[in-house]
């Protein structure tokens, strides 16, 4: 695999970075204790054109590629859990599937204001009850007319009334649109589930509920949010009738490079939080990047690193040449969740009690790696897909 980046990759990476150590590392702890989402880092991102990386030109974003899309998540995540989280969710979950299942018509009204970062996006697929068992859904869209009869929507041609509540969704509160699962046909499985896109600020019956207080990436707003008869045009059915669930399984393929990349990112600004401090810190006459445990442990924290950046990158490679992608996005996303949260723990570690503090970034990296084995799938699910990609 050629590991070589384009000069163009490289240099958006370089100037995302320049952002990122100019303008987020300088507040991550403060927005953290604040619990405040940062606007104002949104906005100096779509100034940069980079809300809408792999989104097509056309429709107001980059043009580039997920290479291009990992690139930017992991710069983001070596600074700021959040604020890349907030990110990716936009990206990956509520832009990508507008642009690969939307008419042109949705593309024109939803995906331009996404891209050109007008505003965030959500995608709401988790329920209170249904934990790793995504389809299972309480959730309804139903047709003005199903009341009183059994007509679907497509038959009817109405409206849809939408009902249901969805748990843990990224950045609902502050988003612009939410693309929202829910049961279009009871009868049906998975060929019964459908998605809507619902714009927060203008339908009625939308509430957020609950924003809930977490063990780290507070400054991404995680909201529960409800829907009470939300009536919804016909054209808010995102591609057709029964295509929801075959369309979160192709969202959640790229969606798990998202994760893998910021976790690689966790992963890397914990790993050098932790060399620069051995290299200062002395005890016995000397850094204590010299004594074996220290250096042995710096050295494992760079390998679990390198090695998720590997499976990343290939996996967005993959992506790119349009080749069946589950297993790669799984095994990355596995991987680099799993080397963020050990990585960033080892961090934690060589600090000693100053890894501890609220002083130093590695405890900040700690808590927020953690929900990278939880979100879009859990490990225990990663190894369950895997698993059935080698015919297990």
């Amino acid at each position: 695999m050629d590991t070589t980046l384009p000069d163009e990759h490289r240099m958006i990476r370089e100037t995302v970075r320049d952002v990122c150590e100019t303008e987020i590392e300088p507040i991550a702890q403060e927005i953290e204790d604040e619990h405040r989402f940062p606007a104002e880092i949104f906005d100096q991102l779509a100034d940069l054109d980079v809300m809408g990386v792999p989104i097509a030109e056309e429709y107001g974003g980059l043009g580039g590629d997920t290479l291009m899309y990992a690139l930017v998540a992991e710069e983001l995540g070596r600074v700021s859990g959040s604020i890349g989280l907030s990110y990716v969710a936009h990206t990956s979950l509520a832009s990508k599937p507008i642009e690969q299942f939307g008419t042109e018509a949705q593309k024109e009204r939803w995906l331009r204001p996404l891209a050109e970062g007008e505003y965030l996006g959500g995608w709401a697929l988790t329920e209170p009850e249904s934990g790793s068992d995504a389809s299972d859904m309480n959730t309804t869209a139903r047709t003005a007319s199903a009341d009183s009869s059994d007509v679907t929507a497509s038959e009817e041609g109405d409206e849809w009334v939408l009902t249901g509540t969805k748990q843990f969704i990224t950045n609902a509160s502050e988003a612009g649109s939410i693309l929202v699962k829910a049961v279009t046909d009871p009868e049906a499985g998975y060929d019964g589930i459908s998605t809507f896109i619902v714009d927060p600020r203008e339908d009625d019956g939308f509430e957020v509920t609950t924003v809930w207080e977490k063990m780290g990436l507070n400054a991404s707003p995680t909201c529960e949010i409800q829907f009470d008869d939300v009536r919804l045009p016909e054209d808010r059915l995102l591609g057709e009738e029964g295509d929801g669930w075959e369309q979160t399984k192709k969202t959640l393929d790229g969606g798990r490079i998202s994760i893998a990349a910021l976790s690689t990112g966790l992963a890397q600004g914990a790993y050098e939080h932790a060399k620069s401090y051995s290299t200062e810190r002395e005890q016995f006459g000397q850094p204590i990047s010299k004594f074996d445990a220290i250096r042995d442990k710096i050295v494992d924290m760079h390998r679990k690193t390198e090695r998720a950046r590997l499976l990343t990158r290939r996996a967005a490679r993959t992506y790119d040449r349009g080749d069946p992608v589950t297993r790669e996005s799984a095994l990355a996303k596995l991987d680099a969740s799993e080397a963020a949260r050990e990585v960033a723990e080892d961090a934690v570690q060589v600090l000693g009690g100053y890894g501890y503090t609220t002083d130093f970034a590695p405890q900040r990296f700690y808590r927020d790696a953690k929900l990278m084995e939880i979100g879009e799938g859990t490990s225990e699910i990663q190894h369950l897909v895997i698993g059935r990609e080698l015919g297990l």
